[in-house]
């Protein structure tokens, strides 16, 4: 069965056509956690493979949710390695179509464990262009964008083009000469940090995440820029306390933690 997302997501205030409807199945709260998107080839080598495993599945431990596609590739890499608790996945598709066929299971088991989102009616099939309204999703849903590799052309660079609009720090791996030129190109124009030690990045990733880790609920939904009446909603016992503490602010209508 479909749902609609009953409140506002903050993040996708930076895409250029807020969705009318978005439909998820899953669980909401991945969407209160921080997230960093991470996307790539969906053809990549072994090199590739390993260390977006590695990275996302380290992300994942210390407390951060994976955004990506779903696509085949290092979008299912990027899935799998967080582990189905952890992860979002954007969907170019109605939220009742498992697409591409042979990640179904894989998107099943986030459906059941983790959230998957489509801003599509529930039985859309696929088209060229809804592959691209759904990598701004994506790029817009985390705190940062990380490309494991991707050639120039490609989606991935759509992504990275998103991101660079939205004012995203971009990160990319290293690769060797005449592999995933693409991000070669963004570290020679200086538009992406290169990730030259996992663990190290991964301290670094996660420190800003810190106060949004230890947030009640309250305030972590709060976070969202919901509206009032949807903080009425769901915790009528706790708003009023913070409005008087000064912790919340209602601002045209919209609550914003001070």
């Amino acid at each position: 069965m479909a749902n609609s997302i009953p409140f506002s997501i903050s993040e996708l205030q930076s895409v250029k056509k807020y969705p009318e409807t978005l439909y998820y199945k899953g669980s909401l709260d991945l969407l209160l956690r921080p997230k960093i998107s991470i996307v790539g080839t969906r053809r990549p080598n072994p090199y590739t493979r390993a260390l977006t495993l590695e990275l996302s599945k380290k992300l994942a431990n210390a407390g951060m949710v994976i955004v990506s596609g779903a696509a085949a590739g290092v979008d299912a890499l990027a899935h799998e390695g967080a582990g189905f608790t952890n992860t979002i996945a954007v969907l170019p598709c109605g939220i009742n179509i498992r697409y591409p066929s042979r990640n179904g299971a894989l998107i099943e088991a986030i459906e059941n464990h983790g959230l998957t989102l489509s801003q599509f009616e529930p039985d859309f099939t696929a088209r060229e262009w809804s592959f691209v309204v759904r990598n701004e999703i994506v790029v817009a849903l985390g705190e940062s964008l990380i490309v494991t590799e991707a050639d120039i052309g490609s989606g991935s660079m759509r992504s990275v083009a998103y991101a660079l609009e939205m004012g995203k720090q971009i990160y990319v791996l290293p690769h060797r000469i005449r592999e995933s030129e693409g991000t070669h190109r963004l570290l020679a124009q200086g538009k992406a940090i290169a990730i030259e030690e996992i663990d190290s990045f991964v301290a670094h990733i996660t420190k800003s995440a810190l106060n949004t880790l230890n947030d009640t609920p309250f305030l972590a939904f709060c976070r969202t820029m919901p509206t009032y009446e949807e903080v009425i909603g769901r915790f009528a016992s706790e708003i009023f306390e913070a409005e008087l503490g000064g912790v919340i602010e209602v601002v045209n209508g919209r609550v914003i933690v001070v």
